[in-house]
């Protein structure tokens, strides 16, 4: 059976080893659920012209296969979907599906960091990621696409450049709202080149015009730490700090 999404509560991790990545076909829209979803997401783009419709994956649905497996179904559409959200009556209105990448340091603590007000989700702390895009032509969504994905939104966000190889699969997260994430554990860092990296690609982005997309980062050694973080967190945050801060920064509890 598919367990299709809900706009609930907390997150929670999963606990599998192994996924399944399974296209089907996006809802068919009602003419009433374009129009609001038009509406919202041209408002949206006039108050952050940022905001650009790219292609995006998002999540139709989890199937458990056995214990330790999980099949994803995805869907392709734009980013101009999740205008859906602030649709009360919606009923096509699916969640997304992203990849996201727990980077320690040498001294175990974990980075996170807080999206910048250029971003959809304005000062809310989280680990480095972003929703995955389709595969191109005939390549499969797989885990080496999706270690690709989050290689380059590792490098993206915080200028840190880790190979896709080198990234571990970790775990699998589902948002509160029935989000799907993935999760990659990256190689540990010293501290300072962490530092030094985020501070680099930041000062890069804004000598373009360009507000980075997260504009602070924090190291964390544990949930007691997560109140020092001012403002909004994701809600899968504090599950990921608490597992991982229970396996001892392991690749998997």
């Amino acid at each position: 059976m598919i367990e299709q999404s809900a706009r609930g509560s907390g997150g929670e991790l999963l606990d599998v080893h192994r996924l399944r990545f399974v296209e089907t076909a996006a809802p068919r829209l009602t003419p009433e659920e374009r129009l609001a979803m038009d509406r919202v997401w041209d408002a949206k783009v006039r108050d952050n012209p940022s905001f650009f419709d790219g292609p995006v994956l998002v999540c139709a649905g989890t199937r458990r296969e056995g214990p330790d497996e999980l099949t994803v179904s995805w869907v392709r559409t734009t980013y101009r979907h999740f205008a859906l959200r602030r649709v009360p009556f919606s009923t096509s209105w699916l969640p997304s599906f992203f990849v996201s990448v727990l980077q320690p340091a040498d001294d175990g603590r974990l980075l996170v960091g807080r999206m910048s007000n250029s971003t959809a989700a304005p000062g809310r702390w989280q680990l480095p990621g972003g929703s995955l895009e389709p595969p191109e032509g005939d390549e499969p969504l797989d885990m080496m696409a999706l270690r690709r994905h989050a290689a380059r939104e590792l490098i993206e966000e915080t200028g840190i450049d880790t190979r896709p190889d080198d990234l571990t699969f970790w775990n699998v997260t589902r948002a509160g709202n029935g989000s799907i994430g993935v999760l990659f554990r990256a190689p540990s860092l010293p501290e300072a080149r962490l530092r030094e990296r985020f501070e680099a690609m930041a000062a890069a982005e804004r000598a373009q015009g360009r507000e980075p997309e997260l504009d602070n980062i924090f190291l964390t050694h544990s949930t007691a730490q997560l109140p020092l973080l001012v403002g909004p967190h994701a809600d899968y945050l504090e599950p990921i700090v608490r597992r991982y801060e229970t396996s001892g920064g392991a690749e998997r509890a």
